[in-house]
């Protein structure tokens, strides 16, 4: 792989659905658009070494926005969700 782990993986999201997913054993990152499943399992492999049993991920195209008469664009993202193997665990996340 030419790139580095945090490369792939920009950042942990935490919100409400996120932290209830952590019970299963399931993460969600924001990770560049250009990464494959495949590169994602290695990123988080290397980065936290746990084992990645699954890799789900979806694009959100970026929003629209007005602010008074301008209209903006919101950054499209591209999120994973990465499945644990039962008995790993992610500590960034821990009392979250």
């Amino acid at each position: 792989m030419d790139l580095h782990p945090f490369e792939i993986l920009r950042k942990p999201i935490i919100t409400e659905k996120s932290t209830d997913l952590q019970d299963d054993g399931r993460y969600v990152f924001e990770v560049a658009r250009s990464a494959t499943k495949h590169q994602i399992k290695w990123a988080v492999q290397e980065a936290f070494g746990v084992t990645v049993t699954k890799v789900n991920t979806m694009n959100r195209q970026g929003k629209k926005k007005r602010y008074g008469p301008r209209i903006s664009q919101k950054k499209a993202i591209k999120k994973a969700i990465v499945t644990l193997r039962p008995g790993d665990t992610i500590t960034i996340f821990e009392g979250v």
